[in-house]
């Protein structure tokens, strides 16, 4: 039989194949795009991602006194400071019942000139931090050049104080210069511009000392500096008997000091790990032998106690 055609034949496909793979090597490699993250992973990630609880942070009540112009009444720092808080999740006192009481009552705002006044104050309104400060907006007494621009400057200086024992957590003072058209929007945004530095300095600041700090409820070891009044101690054997027993409660209390005795009224200070509402819950139940004593007054940093012999 006669194989030449065959051969032929498959020589020729032999020859096509052989053209074929010397060719698909000038061929560039297809690209490969990057893989993308699926977009939907990401949206799920980030919604795991969680702001600490609020009952892990403190309640903030802002008490600011703010004026636009030297002399108009504004609540520009007010606001950017409640947003800015409730963005960390922070608990924050409602501002509306805060005004209403004010303007009942001045002698308030006063109140809040002082870091006592201010813890007490808050304690009011069930906060555990006061943010309080002042913040003013001027404009500058020439225009610029020879335009109707005029610069506006603004002061915020902010403290935030603990209301249990009227203590600084953190404090700031930062101003702006804005250039504006008008005074109203000019004032407004100097406002703005010198409450955005202070806010960005003390909220971070205030929260981080709550929670990490050691004096936040989270820290296990914090102390609250407290001064302790208790009346009725008329004899000697009962002020030795709370004496001893304040200095007894070692898990509780330290650095007790006796700080006078007159006419039947004992003064202590000392560092509790127990806020002062708890302490004296806890001297209450467990009273010195042979005493009973009844609270008339907690406030920020002080417990007023009256002795009662049965």
């Amino acid at each position: 039989m006669n194989n030449s055609p065959i051969l032929s034949l498959a020589g020729a496909v032999a020859c096509m194949i052989l053209a074929l793979l010397v060719a698909g090597c000038g061929v560039p490699a297809p690209t490969t795009t990057p893989a993308r993250p699926n977009q939907a992973i990401t949206r799920a990630n980030a919604a795991t991602v969680q702001l600490p609880s609020a009952s892990l942070l403190p309640r903030v009540m802002i008490m600011i006194d703010e004026q636009s112009l030297g002399t108009i009444a504004t609540s520009e720092v007010e606001s950017m400071a409640v947003s800015k808080l409730l963005e960390q999740n922070v608990p924050v006192v409602n501002q509306d019942m805060v005004r209403a009481n004010i303007a009942r009552n001045q002698q308030m705002l006063q109140m809040a000139g002082d870091n006592r006044g201010a813890a007490s104050l808050g304690t009011q309104f069930g906060a555990d931090i006061v943010l309080v400060g002042e913040a003013v907006a001027k404009p500058s007494a020439r225009r610029i050049g020879d335009t109707n621009l005029r610069s506006y400057q603004a002061v915020a200086t902010l403290r935030a104080v603990r209301t249990d024992n009227a203590a600084t957590l953190a404090a700031a003072s930062q101003d702006a210069t804005q250039v504006g058209l008008e005074d109203v929007s000019g004032s407004a945004k100097a406002l703005r511009a010198a409450a955005e530095a202070s806010l960005s300095t003390i909220i971070p600041e205030m929260l981080a000392k709550w929670t990490t700090g050691g004096v936040g409820p989270v820290a296990g070891d914090a102390l609250h500096r407290l001064e302790m009044t208790v009346g009725g101690v008329d004899q000697m054997w009962k002020l030795k008997a709370i004496r001893e027993s304040l200095r007894g409660r070692k898990i509780d209390l330290q650095n007790v000091v006796q700080r006078s005795y007159t006419s039947g009224l004992a003064e202590f200070s000392m560092d509790s790990k127990l806020p002062p509402e708890e302490l004296a819950e806890q001297l209450v139940l467990k009273p010195p032998k042979g005493l009973r004593l009844q609270v008339l007054e907690i406030a920020a940093g002080r417990i007023q106690l009256k002795a009662v012999e049965f």
